[in-house]
């Protein structure tokens, strides 16, 4: 019996190894598979570096529970390394990197503190400099025999990933670039033995680090190397993470070293001084930003470029105001001498134009994409759409944004730049005015949408007087000619939809307090909308039709009898004879007739 048992131990444990170990029976660990999932599921997709230090304590802490690897007791602590005669389980190499990510963990938590701690900066190196050590320790085991080729491999390019962090920090470019670009080939290399599956994350590995080499280049002589790191930022897309925040990061840095050479910004035919280093590092940057947006491959990328570029430029023009608030009694001597404003507050100016005039781009650029999605047929009726609204919406930001412009300090006597403004704001009221008129068509409002089409043709045509004196103000605005066209389209399209629908006929007199009672037979070749011809009694003509005035017959007097002579007739009448004065009595008293 007790030989059996004892089999049965030992095919136990062959079951377990076969379990953990490869063909071979060799130990294995995917130290880049690992340290991912463990980071992105514990808070470093939020850059939250506190809770993945936490987590790796407590992971450490179960590993030694499961191993027995005791360091020591609760009165007393032990210090105990992980040797190579210990190395019977696959679990001895994760305890050791969970170390190193542990002290790598602390070390990024203390850079995101001494930002506003420099004091910090001291601690962090340490803990930086620990997890290299526990790196070459991990390297040092994987050395022996019993593992793996993959696991030797990763275990290098890791140790060469932490070394390479803590000649960053350093300062020290050669070795960093050096360590970096070792780690770079070794994860290149495994990338191309494994499937695309398995190799997609190489591959991020690789372009994470990226950055970090154009930059030690830069700082050796590489002038490119800026160039390359703008290209990274658009390649990375429109989100966020810890990539984004690198890029922005190294490239704020780079700019930093270039900004000691500028010293003054023209804008407008004025040269300003600029004094303010965060003003210097964003005005060095802005026709790489420009540059950047303009080479966008999607509207995410763009749209996240955009926002870059305003929340950078936000932050200057805090800091410029912040200057100017110091500065109050010398701007108001200066204005009092020269009458005109101070070169601190026309370099706000000018940020200040460019936050609004961004807004406006970036605006435009919504919009945009927004008309061409609602010329799309709609294939899904549970989901929402783009309406006209949406576009409304925006082209309110856009002309708030005006006039904001018009209104800046130091270019109110600016005859041009004013006039360039005001047919901006022109173009887009049009644009503005069309989009209220279509939210108009959506509610069958035929009437308002009519004069609202009115307004927008009225808009464009003093657009197009308006644009042969300024030229050079067009080339960046839509063309209102298409406008035009559009326009008269949708009128012809209304008034055939107003004529059709019969939905709506007992609303519509409701909307229109003014009646007009011309009969149809009046007006052929005016369009009105009567919805009187669409009930059961049009008024086609008017019936019964009204009096005309017609030559009467003529009226004939006999002037000519009062001057006739009539011929004697008394020969022609009887006599009558006398009857005495009984007859004289009875004529007398009436009795005789």
């Amino acid at each position: 019996m007790a030989t059996e048992q004892q089999t049965n131990q030992v095919k136990l444990q062959t079951m377990d190894e076969n379990k953990e170990n490869d063909i071979d029976g060799s130990l294995g660990l995917e130290i880049l598979q690992i340290i991912k999932d463990s980071q992105l599921q514990h808070g470093l997709r939020h850059g939250d570096y506190q809770r993945y230090r936490g987590y790796c304590s407590r992971r450490l802490r179960r590993l030694r529970k499961t191993l027995g690897f005791k360091m020591g007791n609760r009165h007393k602590y032990t210090g105990k390394k992980v040797t190579v005669e210990m190395l019977s389980d696959s679990r001895h190499l994760l305890l050791v990197l969970m170390e190193a990510e542990r002290a790598w963990s602390y070390a990024m938590q203390l850079k995101q503190e001494a930002n506003t701690e420099p004091r910090k900066r001291f601690h962090l190196m340490a803990r930086l400099r620990k997890a290299a050590k526990h790196g070459e320790q991990l390297a040092k085991l994987c050395e022996s025999p019993r593992v793996d080729a993959r696991t030797k491999l990763e275990a290098q390019a890791y140790i060469a990933y932490l070394t390479g962090m803590v000649q960053f920090e350093l300062q020290e470019w050669k070795s960093a670039m050096e360590a970096l670009n070792k780690c770079k080939t070794i994860y290149e290399k495994l990338a191309s033995a494994f499937t695309e599956e398995q190799a997609v994350l190489y591959h991020q590995r690789v372009e994470e680090i990226s950055p970090n080499i154009r930059y030690c280049a830069y700082n050796i002589g590489d002038q490119n190397a800026i160039n390359d790191l703008m290209q990274m930022r658009l390649s990375a897309g429109g989100g966020g993470g810890m990539m984004a925040e690198k890029l922005e990061v190294l490239i704020t840095q780079t700019r930093a070293k270039q900004a000691a050479m500028m010293s003054e910004v023209e804008w407008r035919g004025r040269t300003v001084p600029v004094k303010i280093d965060k003003a210097r590092i964003f005005l060095l940057g802005l026709a790489d930003n420009e540059a950047a947006i303009a080479k966008a491959d999607n509207e995410e990328t763009k749209e996240h470029l955009y926002e870059s570029l305003l929340a950078e430029c936000r932050e200057t023009i805090q800091a410029v105001r912040e200057e100017l608030r110091t500065d109050v009694k010398q701007r108001a001597a200066d204005n009092a001498e020269s009458g005109k404003v101070s070169n601190l507050q026309y370099l706000h100016s000018y940020l200040t134009y460019i936050k609004l005039w961004t807004v406006v781009k970036r605006n435009e650029s919504m919009a945009h994409v927004l008309q061409a999605k609602l010329k799309e047929p709609q294939t899904d009726e549970n989901k929402r759409g783009p309406r006209p609204q949406d576009l409304i919406r925006l082209y309110d930001i856009i002309l708030q944004s005006l006039a904001e412009l018009s209104t800046l300090q130091g270019l109110e006597e600016d005859q041009i730049f004013q006039k360039e403004v005001a047919f901006k704001t022109l173009v887009h009221k049009a644009y503005r005015c069309f989009y209220i008129a279509q939210s108009y068509v959506l509610v069958k409002k035929w009437s308002e949408a009519l004069v609202l089409y009115e307004r927008v043709l009225k808009y464009a045509k003093e657009v197009q007087v308006k644009a042969k004196s300024l030229k050079n103000s067009i080339k960046d605005l839509p063309d209102v000619q298409e406008l035009i066209t559009e326009v008269n389209t949708e009128k012809y399209s209304l008034q055939a939809a107003a004529i059709l629908d019969t939905e709506d006929v007992a609303e519509v007199p409701a909307q229109q307090p003014f009646k007009d009672t011309t009969p149809l037979s009046q007006h052929l070749d005016t369009f009105r909308h009567d919805p009187i011809l669409l009930s059961k009694q049009p008024n086609l003509v008017q019936f019964p039709p009204e009096f005309q005035p017609i030559p009467c017959k003529p009226l004939f007097f006999d002037l000519a009898l009062n001057h006739v002579a009539f011929p004697p007739l008394d020969d022609k009448v009887e006599q009558k004879g006398k009857g005495g004065i009984t007859g004289y009595f009875k004529g007398f008293f009436g009795f005789g007739n």
